[in-house]
């Protein structure tokens, strides 16, 4: 049998690569330097400023170990997991299935509405949610002291991580209700209505009818959500870390280590490690989706 002819657009090699060179050159310049360049810092004593700014030795993998042995960054560690299971696994899931499911037989124009609001608290720039948020969860005045009559209350010092979750799960819950409505406008209506004549409703006809047809979608929107907001650094804009750190998840402490310690080799080290903890979790999500597959 003659061989597959690959080139199937007749371009040539030479043309071929010359199509795909922009992109590759925008994914060298804005990915892999960027890695290569904080491995190379993170192996090295890089502060912002002194000797060690102008002239980096390498230490190895000290960073590494001193991150793992070190109480802030274990704290951080654990505060970025209940972050983004409370707020991303938990939070935007249910929340944005919740609403997803609810507005299937809604009227078109509330549907759109509900749409337009949930949307906008995902469009609005970080800060501008952040200053809002600020405003209602404030000891002076604030909008829920005052709705639950607990003016004094410091939501913010004394809840910080409650806080963060709730206002993450607000924020970011407009991606997993698009997902989940264009997910469920390809469940078959005839098996949810001989679900509904079989006896199934409510969470058992989601269990047994709509959930088999959207597990993969459900893996796809955790993995992109549970990524996303495990490298937020909007939390900074709110607590800053605090109070005493109880609120300063990964992406924050990185921060205050590289630009307000100035130890950048020690942050790039915080860095990869996150990065490593962003990739074990892609690939546990992937393995779930090549079971199913």
């Amino acid at each position: 049998m003659p061989a597959v002819d690959r080139d199937v657009a007749g371009l040539g090699t030479a043309r071929a690569i010359a199509f795909v060179a922009p992109a590759l050159l925008l994914v060298a310049v804005f990915l892999v330097f960027p890695a290569l360049w904080t491995l190379y810092i993170g192996i090295t004593d890089y502060q912002l400023t002194g000797p060690a700014a102008a002239r980096p030795s390498v230490v190895g993998a000290e960073n590494f170990t001193r991150a793992l042995d070190d109480p802030l960054f274990t704290n951080s560690l654990w505060l970025t997991a209940l972050f983004v299971l409370g707020s991303a696994v938990i939070g935007q899931n249910a929340l944005g299935f919740g609403l997803a499911w609810l507005l299937r037989g809604v009227r078109p124009r509330l549907r759109r509405a509900v749409e337009a609001f949930v949307l906008l608290a995902w469009i609005l720039p970080g800060p501008v949610v952040a200053y809002l948020w600020f405003a209602v969860l404030s000891r002076d005045g604030g909008t829920l002291g005052l709705l639950l009559d607990r003016p004094t209350t410091a939501w913010l010092v004394e809840y910080p991580m409650a806080s963060l979750i709730v206002f993450n799960t607000w924020r970011g819950t407009a991606f997993s209700m698009l997902l989940y409505t264009s997910a469920l406008a390809a469940v078959p209506p005839s098996q949810l209505e001989a679900g509904r004549l079989l006896g199934a409703s409510g969470s058992r006809l989601v269990r047994d009818v709509v959930f088999p047809h959207i597990r993969g979608h459900v893996l796809t929107n955790t993995l992109l959500i549970s990524l996303w907001t495990a490298n937020d650094f909007t939390p900074f804009l709110l607590t800053a870390g605090g109070p005493n750190h109880e609120s300063e998840v990964l992406p924050v402490l990185i921060y205050r280590q590289a630009l307000e310690g100035g130890q950048l080799g020690y942050a790039s080290a915080m860095s990869l490690l996150l990065l490593v903890g962003n990739l074990l979790v892609a690939l546990g999500y992937l393995r779930l989706l090549r079971r199913r597959a």
